[in-house]
């Protein structure tokens, strides 16, 4: 465990001073969710959002920490997707509860809007611990925040988002070791000293700080972010050889040829060489290792929530901001398609008014997680302007009623680079993202909008393409959960035709009309 840094991550005095009510009924009602049984402070929430973790591939598998101390003292959701397969575009959504189309952040680059000056003019000042901060919360961030974080041109490191008390933000993508912070907007430079440095570490130990020397007046909101298990894989020394005999899974769609599918997914080699095999297995392993370190952060978190008597009242949160692959449809690595692989991940909560032991099946989506935190903190959502929903209801109904939506949308645009890559000149311009034996994981073309239907009758989704190709993809995954075969030759013209006409609905949707297709 990385030391403890002090000065630059100190929490500084809280402003005094009671939450504003209206009446006492509203105080009442309101402290049903804010207020655990043993006290009479709003409840705590921690949210902690791993990078590029899969739940469908076995992500959660080397984290039996945190799925004893998160999941089974609460409720595991076996149905969380995001909205969109992609860092920037999904951590924008995860803080505003909206859909990209409507944030408006389309990739990772400043161009996708990631990170830029009209992000920070516009959805930024509106996201949700701006109106956490309204409610009294002493808010504590630490972490990778947006990928264009901290840039030349946009804010560098002097820009800290409204709402955070206390912030320790990564500049750019994330890193294990040799990156820079913004903390409270002065920059602070880091080596590669495990001790001082190794960043999984280094966000524990100052949240650990952060807990010490917080008002015990006021509840407190921490938003965790640890680089894992992102690349470049960084491992702590103790756990860089955990797992030696691990590879990837070779099941359902592993090294299975793109047919029918979309441009992109028809190029790569099937099956996969040796080469290719052997950089997956690799890195599937190594991310695995680099997630034990997270593994401890949710342990040292809980039993520092034990000795100063905040556990119960606390709600803490797990999820990443999107999945992976590794060797899907012959595709070494990444994330950005519209598989299962990369929209589905984990989603575990524990905290007040939370049954442990739960695996719930309705639908979650990563637009939820404002809403759902602002509903706990008392905040009333019919002030907000977001596209998804509380799901407070699904995991605690005796605080909350509630519905579970049948239908949602995926989106995503595609980046590409305008010349050829000088390593597969074969290739053409137009694509990126180009690992070993010249198989790239994105492209212009790889723009798409799909409508995913989950509920008790069907298992659908149905995706348009914005390519020369107007290309479309419809799958069954009731009989087909690997998505192998695309169905649309097949499939009764009645139901691409309501399946189009909920695209259409809930491409141009904002607010409650996002959640109101039918």
């Amino acid at each position: 465990m990385a030391a403890l840094r002090s000065g630059p991550g100190a929490t500084g005095p809280r402003r005094s001073g009671l939450p504003a009510a209206a009446t006492l009924l509203t105080v009442l009602l309101t402290c049903c969710v804010r207020c655990s049984a043993q006290t009479d402070k709003p409840s705590n929430i921690i949210f902690i959002l791993a990078d590029d973790q899969d739940v469908h591939l076995g992500g959660m598998t080397p984290m039996k920490k945190t799925k004893a101390l998160i999941g089974e003292a609460g409720a595991t959701f076996v149905n969380a997707f995001t909205v969109t397969p992609l860092c920037c575009p999904s951590r924008s959504s995860i803080l505003t509860g909206q859909y990209p189309h409507n944030h408006e952040v389309r990739n990772n680059s400043l161009s996708g809007n990631c990170s830029s000056i009209q992000w920070q003019k516009g959805p930024e000042s509106t996201a949700f611990p701006v109106y956490l901060n309204k409610q009294k919360y002493q808010t504590f961030f630490a972490g990778k925040y947006l990928n264009q974080y901290g840039k030349k041109d946009e804010g560098e490191v002097g820009h800290v988002p409204p709402g955070w008390d206390q912030w320790h933000a990564l500049v750019g993508n994330s890193q294990y070791y040799n990156y820079t912070l913004s903390v409270n907007g002065k920059e602070e430079k880091h080596a590669d000293s495990y001790e001082q440095d190794y960043f999984t570490d280094l966000i524990t130990n100052r949240s650990l700080h952060f807990l010490d020397d917080r008002s015990p007046q006021h509840p407190f909101f921490m938003m965790l972010s640890p680089p894992a298990p992102h690349s470049p894989w960084t491992a702590a020394p103790q756990y860089q050889k955990e797992f030696s005999d691990v590879k990837a899974p070779r099941g359902g769609s592993f090294d299975k040829p793109g047919k029918d599918k979309h441009w992109l997914l028809r190029q790569p080699v099937s099956p996969m060489p040796k080469t290719s095999l052997t950089f997956l297995d690799n890195a599937y392993r190594k991310r695995w290792q680099t997630l034990l370190s997270v593994d401890d952060m949710v342990e040292l978190l809980v039993k520092k929530l034990e000795s100063i008597k905040e556990l119960d009242n606390t709600y803490i949160i797990y999820t990443s901001d999107n999945g992976y692959h590794t060797g899907q449809f012959s595709l070494p690595i990444d994330k950005r398609q519209l598989y299962e692989f990369d929209i589905r991940v984990p989603l575990m909560v524990r905290g007040p008014g939370i049954k442990p032991n739960q695996t719930l099946q309705p639908l979650v989506l990563n637009i939820d997680l404002a809403p759902t935190i602002l509903d706990i903190s008392g905040v009333n959502l019919t002030t907000l302007n977001v596209d998804g929903q509380s799901f407070l209801s699904q995991m605690a109904p005796t605080l909350r009623n509630g519905t579970a939506r049948p239908f949602f949308l995926v989106e995503y645009t595609g980046e590409g680079h305008e010349k050829a890559d000088p390593d597969c000149p074969k290739l053409g311009p137009g694509l990126s993202q180009c690992f070993p034996d010249c198989v790239c994981e994105d492209a212009y073309n790889n723009t798409y909008a799909c409508v995913r239907t989950l509920d008790k009758e069907h298992d659908l989704q149905y995706c348009e393409f914005a390519d020369s190709e107007s290309f479309v993809e419809v799958y069954n995954l009731t009989s087909d959960p690997h998505q192998l075969e695309n169905i649309l030759k097949s499939v009764d013209p009645a139901v691409l035709q309501a399946m189009n006409q909920r695209l259409i609905k809930l491409q141009s949707c904002q607010g409650n009309s996002c959640r109101d297709v039918k």
